[in-house]
């Protein structure tokens, strides 16, 4: 009787549930800059995984993997997670997992070089994330700068190692 009692009481949580989350709220930050070097000499200078480090200035630790799809990366002395989930010959893609108990943002990276002429290139680096948790507009608006400035600045880092 009290298995029923309890499983009637909480029906009605089950059904609330799901009406009180906020639909996700996907956006797509795409940013580029152009380099004077092949997209090859390009991504021989900073599309190893882990040159991050070099371009982002944040620790990186590949924890599992060869390099290739499924290779996880530690960032930020092991705040940040990010698992390979694409890639070819001059770009990859990268997800960072669900934390438990935290907001699932369903965050992903995506970094490519693209030939623009034989000795000219293009980075590209797009981000796709989930805002939904934020506030309000200003908050949106706040962490998208935020996340721009962030990539922009490598970028602008990439490209000058890439010159030199």
């Amino acid at each position: 009787m009290k298995k029923y009692l309890l499983a009637w009481l909480a029906a009605p949580l089950l059904l609330v549930s799901p009406l009180t989350q906020a639909d996700a709220e996907y956006v797509t930050v795409k940013m580029e800059i152009d380099v004077n070097r092949s997209a090859e000499q390009v991504w021989a200078r900073v599309g190893d995984y882990c040159a991050i480090s070099d371009w982002l200035g944040i620790d990186c630790t590949i924890s599992e993997g060869d390099g290739g799809i499924g290779t996880v990366r530690v960032l930020a002395g092991g705040r940040i997670t990010e698992v390979m989930v694409a890639q070819t010959p001059l770009s990859y893609g990268y997800a960072q997992p669900a934390v438990q108990g935290e907001f699932y943002n369903l965050y992903h990276g995506f970094m490519e070089a693209r030939p623009t002429g034989a000795n000219s290139s293009k980075l590209l680096y797009t981000l796709i994330l989930d805002v939904s948790n934020l506030a309000d507009q200003a908050a949106k608006d706040t962490d998208i700068a935020r996340r721009r400035a962030t990539f922009e600045r490598a970028l602008g880092n990439m490209k000058a190692m890439a010159e030199e």
